[in-house]
C-alpha cells in the first residue's frame, strides 16, 4: 500500500484526533503508538529501527498513513522512503505540550507501570533516546520539541508540508490533502481522563500480554483504543 501521509508531530499534539481524521478522510488505516502495542512483534521491529535496521515495509504493511510516536521520530527516513507522501506536523504550544506529556504518556506513573516490559525497552530505544534519556527534564524536552519543529518546517515546502493544530478542524487538512470536508465534527479524543481507560487495560492480563509484545485482539483494540489512539 505505501504511506500517503506521514505525521511528523510528537505524541500529545493531537495525534490521536489526527489519526481518526485521516481514517475518516480515506487515508486509513493510520499507524499510531497504539498499533505498536496492538500488533504482535512490532516492538521488536521498532527496536530494529532504533538500531539502524528499519523494515518500513513490514511495519507499515496495510497502513496508508501514520501519526504519533515512534514513527514521528523518524520523519526524515520515512519522507525519503516514501517520497510521494505528504507530511503533517501536528503541533501545539510547547509549554502546554510539556505539561501534558508529564501528566500522561511520559509521566512517572506511566513509566513505572511499564517498567520491566518489552514495551518500556522499546520506548527507551526510541522516545527516551530522542530526549537524551531526560524525559522529565523541562529544558531538554522543550528544546527537543522546538528543534524538531524547526527542522521539519525547514525541510519541506508548502506543497508537501502542513503545519497543523487540531483546533483548526477540517478546512486546512482537507485543502492540503485535496479531499472534501466530511459532514461531521472533527474528532476530539485522547484527553487525560480517557487515558485512564488505557491504564486500566494495561493492568489486565490482556494488557500485560500486549506490553510483552504479544499484541491483543481486535475487539480490545476497538474497546480501549477506539477513543485513545
Amino acid at each position: 500500500m505505501g504511506l500517503k501521509v506521514i505525521g511528523a508531530g510528537f505524541g500529545r499534539t493531537g495525534t490521536a484526533s489526527l489519526k481518526l481524521a485521516l481514517e475518516i478522510l480515506g487515508f486509513g488505516p493510520c499507524y499510531h503508538m497504539s498499533e505498536v502495542l496492538a500488533n504482535a512483534g512490532h516492538m521488536a521491529l521498532w527496536n530494529d529501527v532504533a538500531a539502524g535496521r528499519p523494515d518500513w515495509e513490514q511495519i507499515f504493511k496495510g497502513y496508508s498513513s501514520t501519526t504519533d510516536f515512534p514513527a514521528s521520530i523518524y520523519w526524515r527516513e520515512l519522507a525519503a522512503y516514501y517520497p510521494a507522501a505528504k507530511i503533517i506536523l501536528s503541533t501545539r504550544d510547547a509549554e502546554r505540550w510539556f505539561e501534558s506529556t508529564q501528566e500522561t504518556i511520559l509521566s512517572r506513573h506511566m513509566m513505572g507501570l511499564l517498567e520491566g516490559t518489552p514495551w518500556r525497552t522499546m520506548l527507551r530505544n526510541t522516545i527516551d533516546a530522542l530526549f537524551d534519556g531526560k524525559i522529565h527534564d523541562h529544558d531538554t524536552v522543550v528544546r527537543v520539541f522546538n528543534e524538531h519543529a524547526a527542522a521539519v518546517k525547514g525541510a519541506f515546502g508548502p506543497d508537501r508540508l502542513l503545519v497543523f493544530e487540531a483546533k483548526q478542524g477540517w478546512a486546512p487538512l482537507c485543502a492540503f490533502l485535496g479531499v472534501p470536508a466530511p459532514d461531521e465534527a472533527f474528532p476530539k479524543v485522547n484527553s487525560k481522563e480517557e487515558l485512564q481507560g488505557m491504564i486500566d487495560m494495561l493492568n489486565s492480563d490482556i494488557g500485560r500480554d500486549a506490553m510483552a509484545g504479544k499484541g491483543f485482539p481486535d475487539s480490545m483494540r476497538q474497546q480501549v483504543f477506539g477513543k485513545q489512539q
